[in-house]
């Protein structure tokens, strides 16, 4: 336990920040460290920008609060536009939060209350995967598959229909196809046992995030939960509070596959880090429905103030003046291509995935098998705190519902350009190369003759 007042989660002590520029941050005793994970996959655009500072102050000269059944601004409006207009007005309305826990809880009370609204109170179950994870509030915990984060709530949360999404670095259906008609199947028994006219909505990240490590889906995938949502009367949910705002190249992941969703979550990357703001994007057809039931009976203070909108607008219109979505998908290829050649270096780097810049790197003890390494070992952990050492921060979790398995996501700012990605992977390399010979032992245990139950 340390003397500071604050707290958060159990782990070492950190050193203190002093200030950022560009993909660097530095502490108080000079060390610089490279962001290559944007935060929480949140600082899309670096730190110490400008503009973004600019359009604060600019903002703040006017007014930074007002309260949204008192004053429409201008901020707001304007942002919601932006949204909607990156969806290619697929989407047409808008609801302003402060984060992704706060998104996900307006989107599954709004998909809760449409079917109140039209008279299928009944529908009260959504389904959602096991691993995922959605938010840390009560009801955006109800529907993550991540045990550890799940076990001391279970008693006072409701826990959503869990079923498997695609894994296509794990499958044993023989091939892809095979594999994505076995998880839609599994997923129509479930939806079935619990009769299709009580459930709500599907929930599902397009491209995984800290419980996956990246893991992605494909487009007959969602085109089959599209298919199954339709003949249910439920709605498709998607959550991109990490994965949207050009993280993966796209303005949003799903426009990588064409389908979709009724209600889209975004978060993190809309501020840039500089300021919180989430949004709840739906189609207006919902909106109507419940507006004209009574309206939304659902509200946070904060959400759409003027600071924090402008903030998001400053945002996107960065990405679009310099053309960001581009060297997403630029430098995302060039960091593909760096971690696979680090996988090639290291046996025990089973697989490297991901789109744009999100990229997720999981470590086995036997490439063949994809057996994880013991969780007591903590490698995920472990990896990132070598990367520390050496000047690079990554995000790390555990792969298999938090219980094992070990992998790290590299998902740097979007301004990042080739010599970063170059010293980025430097880094990571001098961290992996530091950690194989820690992985040695472990992996000599593994292979040893008694470790397969073979006795002299």
């Amino acid at each position: 336990m340390t003397t500071s007042p604050l707290f958060y989660q159990a782990g070492p002590a950190m050193p203190e920040v002093s200030h950022g520029h560009g993909v660097f941050l530095w502490d108080t005793d000079g060390k610089e460290y490279l962001d290559g994970c944007s935060g929480a996959i949140s600082c899309n655009l670096g730190h110490g920008r400008e503009d973004l500072r600019d359009a604060m102050l600019a903002q703040l000269d006017r007014v930074a609060f007002t309260y949204r059944t008192q004053f429409e601004n201008a901020p707001a409006v304007a942002l919601a536009e932006a949204l909607v207009e990156m969806t290619e007005g697929a989407l047409e309305k808008v609801f302003f939060v402060s984060s992704g826990s706060e998104a996900v809880e307006s989107a599954l009370k709004l998909a809760r209350q449409y079917f109140v609204a039209r008279g299928e109170a009944r529908r009260r179950h959504f389904v959602s995967l096991r691993p995922s994870y959605h938010g840390s509030t009560l009801g955006a915990l109800g529907v993550t598959g991540y045990q550890p984060l799940e076990a001391p709530f279970a008693d006072i949360t409701a826990g959503s229909l869990k079923v498997p999404g695609p894994d296509f670095y794990r499958q044993r259906d023989g091939d892809r196809d095979a594999h994505v008609r076995r998880v839609l199947e599994e997923t129509r028994e479930k939806i079935e046992a619990a009769g299709g006219e009580t459930v709500i909505a599907i929930v599902l990240e397009p491209v995984g995030g800290a419980s996956t490590g990246a893991r992605l889906v494909d487009q007959a995938y969602l085109e089959g939960l599209r298919a199954l949502c339709d003949e249910f009367g439920c709605l498709l949910i998607f959550d991109e509070v990490l994965c949207g705002i050009g993280r993966t190249g796209t303005w949003f992941a799903y426009q990588q596959w064409g389908v979709t969703p009724d209600l889209l979550i975004t978060a993190k990357g809309l501020g840039a880090g500089y300021y919180p703001v989430g949004a709840l994007l739906a189609r207006e057809a919902i909106v109507e429905t419940v507006m004209a039931g009574g309206g939304f009976q659902h509200g946070h203070t904060y959400a759409g103030n003027p600071l924090a909108c402008a903030t998001g607008l400053a945002a996107i219109e960065a990405i679009r003046r310099e053309g960001l979505l581009e060297n997403v998908r630029a430098r995302g290829e060039q960091l593909r291509h760096g971690l696979e050649a680090l996988q090639a270096r290291h046996d025990w780097i089973g697989d490297v995935r991901g789109l744009g810049l999100l990229w997720g790197v999981e470590l086995v003890m036997d490439p063949v098998a994809k057996t994880p390494f013991p969780a007591e070992a903590n490698l995920f952990a472990r990896v990132t705190a070598l990367a520390k050492e050496e000047g690079l921060l990554i995000y790390p979790r555990r792969t298999l519902n938090g219980l094992c398995g070990d992998h790290f996501l590299v998902s740097p700012p979007f301004t990042i350009n080739e010599h970063e990605v170059e010293q980025l992977l430097e880094r990571l390399a001098r961290a992996l190369d530091r950690l194989d010979r820690e992985v040695a032992p472990l992996l000599d245990d593994a292979s040893a003759p008694s470790a397969h139950g073979i006795t002299g």
